[in-house]
């Protein structure tokens, strides 16, 4: 159990848009112009910049990431990612990877991730909890990483997510060492 790492882990529910944060995590499409989901509420909340700013990106590729100031939003910054259509491990992983990176190149100390390719791309929401959490864990223990940031939130809408992440958070982030209940 790594106490101060898993001390940097948390979950929250309820609208991403809300969060007063260095950055929010946006599960774009890969034009980056909006659509349904939390994409639409983030557009919506940050305003119109958000929408030209995105327009000048020239889209997102799935598993990659860019960057753009957060507008209206609280949120310093929103970092846009395209998520896979269907289950695709390694796409998703790398969502998050190039999300991380491109956090730590532009000095952001806590970030929001929002469920990424849950919704109408329809990755299952528990295999898709188990690739986020385990390849925040991996970045996290990887090199300087866990130095660079103070904060990663996951925030969860759904009732079933956040009875998701709940479970999962416990095996991947652990309060306390297992062997010490044991004694």
């Amino acid at each position: 159990v790594d106490i101060k790492l898993n001390d940097k882990v948390s979950l929250w529910t309820g609208d991403i848009t809300a969060l007063e944060i260095d950055a929010i995590v946006n599960a774009a499409n890969t034009t980056l112009l909006g659509g349904g989901g939390v994409d639409g509420c983030i557009h919506r909340a940050a305003g119109d910049n958000l929408f030209k700013e995105c327009r000048k990106l020239r889209g997102c590729q799935t598993g990659e990431a860019k960057i753009t100031l957060g507008h209206r939003l609280p949120a310093k910054y929103v970092i846009h990612t395209a998520g896979p259509m269907g289950k695709n491990r390694k796409k998703l992983q790398d969502c998050y990877k190039n999300c991380l990176q491109l956090a730590k190149q532009h000095g952001v100390k806590t970030l929001a991730f929002c469920c990424i390719s849950t919704g109408i791309y329809g990755y299952p929401n528990k295999d898709a909890a188990h690739v986020a959490l385990e390849t925040v864990r991996q970045w996290l223990e990887t090199d300087d990483n866990n130095d660079s940031v103070e904060r990663i939130v996951f925030c969860t809408f759904l009732p079933k997510d956040t009875e998701i992440y709940e479970r999962l958070l416990l095996c991947y982030f652990p309060c306390e060492d297992p062997q010490k209940e044991e004694m």
